[in-house]
């Protein structure tokens, strides 16, 4: 049961992460929409480098991304949270139950890793050169966020048998 109740407990630590940054992002819309600003206009990479032909200079287009972004991680807060419930609900049931239970976890983290590893680190870190900028640079933060998702799938997924 020890184990059931620290994925449950995982999964729902995962789900306050997600849904406070996702406040976050509502309540101080202004602070990250700059960031993201700032990315996808890759005003603060390198000077003249080869890829600034993929630079968005449209407000309305960052309004977009930025709006994807927080969906997105919305949606993975409240995935997390559905599949927290759903293991609650199992945890005294048989070890198959008890797996069946995990697909929504397994969905958020899904999308939780695609928000921090697609989005930071593919789009905005190598797409967009955010690697370039000193100060507009959020692939460590996303790191931390990525793999600390992948190391609760990686532990919820494991398979739960018969209580004894």
């Amino acid at each position: 049961m020890t184990t059931r109740i620290a994925k449950i407990v995982l999964s729902l630590v995962l789900a306050a992460f997600a849904l406070i940054v996702t406040l976050d992002n509502l309540v101080d819309y202004g602070s990250n929409f700059r960031f993201v600003q700032h990315v996808l206009s890759m005003d603060t990479t390198f000077p003249g480098n080869a890829l600034l032909g993929r630079a968005i200079t449209s407000p309305v287009l960052w309004h977009i991304g930025y709006g994807l972004i927080i969906a997105a991680e919305g949606a993975t807060g409240l995935l997390l949270i559905a599949g927290s419930l759903a293991l609650w609900r199992a945890r005294h049931q048989q070890g198959a139950r008890f797996n069946q239970a995990k697909k929504r976890v397994t969905a958020g983290c899904v999308l939780g890793f695609a928000v921090w590893f697609l989005g930071f680190m593919v789009v905005g870190g190598e797409w967009f050169a955010m690697w370039q900028s000193s100060s507009w640079n959020g692939q460590e933060g996303a790191f931390r966020f990525y793999m600390a998702i992948l190391g609760v799938l990686i532990f919820v997924n494991q398979p739960d048998h018969d209580l004894a």
